[in-house]
């Protein structure tokens, strides 16, 4: 009997709005929420707010570490080592060899990265 086919649904973060350039000086400032009185909108907005950054986290380090991957693609002529990628990620190269492994996994259909 097949297996049946499991779909993994990502969870839809609040939008992130860019600040205006006014807003931004402030330092006070950050995205309206000191703006929100009542303490239950504010939770709820502040709460939108960090799920959307950790998505945003979570798919920034999927694209870096298929960018890993692919600088250190030993068919491409200018591959990198991961002494080289750590060096220019600002990471270990343990790290380094983790997120290239990572990111191949990503290229091979391990997890969707896109």
């Amino acid at each position: 009997m097949p297996e049946p086919e499991r779909t993994e649904r990502r969870m839809r973060p609040a939008p992130l709005l860019f600040e205006p350039s006014e807003a931004v000086a402030d330092p006070e400032h950050f995205f309206d929420l000191e703006s929100i009185d009542d303490p239950r909108e504010l939770l709820a907005r502040a709460t939108e707010l960090t799920l959307a950054f950790r998505a945003a986290q979570d798919r920034a380090i999927e694209f870096q570490a298929v960018a890993a991957a692919q600088l250190a693609d030993p068919r491409r002529f200018d591959r990198l080592s991961a002494a080289d990628i750590a060096d220019r990620a600002e990471w270990t190269e343990d790290y380094a060899d983790k997120m290239i492994e990572f990111g191949r996994g990503l290229l091979n259909g391990d997890r969707d990265p896109a």
